[in-house]
């Protein structure tokens, strides 16, 4: 694994778990962590259980005993380190999103291409997609259970930039981030909305806004550095700082319009300023026969109006998707207890494991994060210009 900050534990939790409660084909092990400081890098490895450490994540792609790369660093380096692995033989799975830019995503995505020739899996780790309720309604939706979907909404809203005191970390730079909220959350509101539906965005309109332009350089927290999360200034007041204020480079607000492919519309919200908001991922789908709504601070609920139930019993219904017979569930706990946040990793972990053993595609693909890649860019250029509609590719 490339990186050790909060994703890093998400990941290496999931692969210290997957194969004690599924039966996978292959066998994951935790060999080589790579950081670019020792010690915090040292330290990771011994809470997480890697066996060896390295400050050069080439020593892993150029190691005969390493099968696999997990990419969980700052976006500017994904393309890099994921090219280089493709090319090296080396399965692939790289954080969301994909790449900074449309043109590092579809560099990714050739490599990929070439790659899987060779047998060679790559996959972008939109782990959203794996909670049992939002595969669930993708089913759902698939099986006609709310007929012709008319309209989509989709927000992911967290507060933790509320603040403007609020330290500068690296997710609030362009260089290292690509964008701000419009690829940190509008990424995963695009992909589920679009996984779900099972249609693609191909037209947007979007604003983006900086709300806060400038912020304390915190005195212990380099802004480029990847030992932490980047997620800054959850309490009010921050962190200690050296006095210094920082520009931020990216946006705190993005609001944009969408037009699928079958010319259903769609509206999106992505804000970190959303005071009161911690990890507010809601999706509703809208048919001709009913509606599903997901909220991910509530994730082990899905909802479903079914519009043909008698008047009297309409409503929306609360699933609670914790039965055997919902994805994913029948490897964990017995019915009525609750999945968490981290069970998504564990489910990436293995249906790309699973895979890799079978010799196929993992979904969500490069070509798949490209794509989301090419609305998050199609948005950013209408915003540039004034909101216009702009298509996608």
């Amino acid at each position: 694994m490339i990186g050790h900050g909060f994703m890093g534990a998400a990941h290496s939790q999931a692969w210290r778990v997957t194969p004690r409660f599924f039966d996978l084909p292959l066998s994951p092990e935790l060999t080589l962590l790579a950081g670019r400081d020792a010690g915090r890098t040292a330290t990771a490895a011994s809470k997480w259980g890697w066996a060896e450490t390295t400050t050069d994540w080439r020593e892993a792609i150029a190691r005969e005993d390493i099968d696999v790369i997990d990419i969980v660093t700052p976006g500017a380096t994904h393309a890099e380190i994921a090219i280089a692995a493709l090319q090296a033989g080396k399965h692939v799975l790289c954080e969301k999103p994909l790449a900074n830019t449309a043109d590092e995503a579809r560099a990714m995505t050739d490599a990929a291409a070439d790659a899987e020739r060779n047998g060679v899996r790559a996959m972008v780790g939109f782990t959203y997609r794996r909670l049992p309720a939002t595969t669930h309604a993708r089913n759902l939706v698939a099986a006609g259970a709310v007929g012709t979907v008319r309209q989509v909404r989709a927000v992911y809203l967290q507060d933790w930039l509320v603040d403007p005191d609020a330290p500068l970390t690296w997710r609030l730079q362009q260089e290292q981030a690509g964008s701000g909220v419009l690829g940190d959350l509008g990424a995963h509101a695009v992909d589920l909305a679009q996984y779900i539906t099972g249609h693609r965005l191909t037209e947007v309109s979007g604003t983006l806004e900086t709300l806060v332009p400038t912020r304390p350089v915190a005195a212990d927290s380099p802004v480029a550095g990847e030992g932490g999360s980047g997620l800054g200034g959850a309490v009010l007041g921050g962190a200690p700082g050296t006095g210094e204020r920082g520009p931020v480079t990216v946006d705190d607000v993005a609001l944009f319009t969408g037009r699928f492919e079958d010319g259903v519309l769609g509206s999106f919200e992505a804000s970190r300023m959303a005071t009161g908001r911690k990890n507010a991922l809601r999706l509703e789908v809208s048919g001709t026969l009913g509606a599903l709504s997901f909220d991910l601070e509530d994730l082990n609920f899905l909802e479903f109006y079914d519009y043909a139930a008698p008047a009297a019993r309409q409503g929306f219904t609360r699933i609670m998707v914790t039965e055997p017979a919902h994805p994913y569930v029948s490897a964990w706990w017995p019915a009525g207890h609750s999945l968490g946040y981290e069970h998504g990793f564990v489910h990436q972990a293995k249906d790309f494991v699973e895979a890799i053993a079978a010799g196929t595609q993992p979904s969500p693909s490069f070509a798949d994060g490209l794509q989301v890649q090419e609305v998050l860019d199609a948005v950013s250029r209408s915003a540039g210009k004034s909101s216009v509609w702009t298509p996608t590719a």
